[in-house]
This record gives C-alpha cells, sequence and structure tokens, in this order.
C-alpha cells in the first residue's frame, strides 16, 4: 500500500514538472505571469518559516525558534551579512534553549 503512494506522488511530482516546462514561452512572456511567478517562491519560503518555526508536531508552539527569528528579522533589518544574521539567529536560539 504504502508503495503506491510513493509511486503516485513520484507520478504526480513528474506531471507538475511537465506541465511546468510544457507552457508556451507567449504565456510565460506576459508580464502578470511573471510577477506573479517571481513572488511564489517568496510565499513559499515564508509559509515554510512560519510552519518551521510556530509549530511543534500538530500544535503552535511559541518557543526558542521565535526568539531565533526575531533576532534574525532585527539583524536583517539593519542589513547585516547573511552569516551573521545566521550566526546570531543560531546563537539566540541555542540561548534562550539553554535557559529554559
Amino acid at each position: 500500500m504504502t508503495w503506491w503512494a510513493i509511486l503516485a506522488a513520484c507520478a504526480a511530482c513528474y506531471a507538475a514538472k511537465v506541465i511546468g516546462v510544457s507552457v508556451p514561452a507567449r504565456v510565460l512572456a506576459d508580464r502578470r505571469i511573471a510577477h506573479a511567478a517571481g513572488l511564489l517562491p517568496i510565499g513559499l519560503l515564508a509559509a515554510l518559516v512560519a510552519t518551521q518555526t510556530f509549530t511543534s508536531g500538530h500544535h503552535l508552539a511559541l518557543d526558542a525558534r521565535a526568539a531565533g527569528l526575531g533576532v534574525a528579522v532585527a539583524a536583517q533589518a539593519r542589513r547585516a551579512p547573511f552569516v551573521v544574521v545566521v550566526a546570531a539567529a543560531v546563537a539566540t536560539t541555542a540561548v534562550v534553549r539553554a535557559l529554559a
């Protein structure tokens, strides 16, 4: 049963790729489509960050990950280099977890 589900998921992913590659160039040249396609990765990444930061299993959670994200947002707002943003978020999360 599990193998059939895995094979079905693989087929669905492959079909999605084929459909994406098969879109005519004139459709992709449309200004609105190009703008929407440029914004989709940002929305998907934001959803992933929110899901991974504020959930634990099937429950909402406000823990050290939220503190790390807050520090990362603050560092990014101050235009810190990416490595500094990540290091500050990691250090904050580790300190909050150690104190909890």
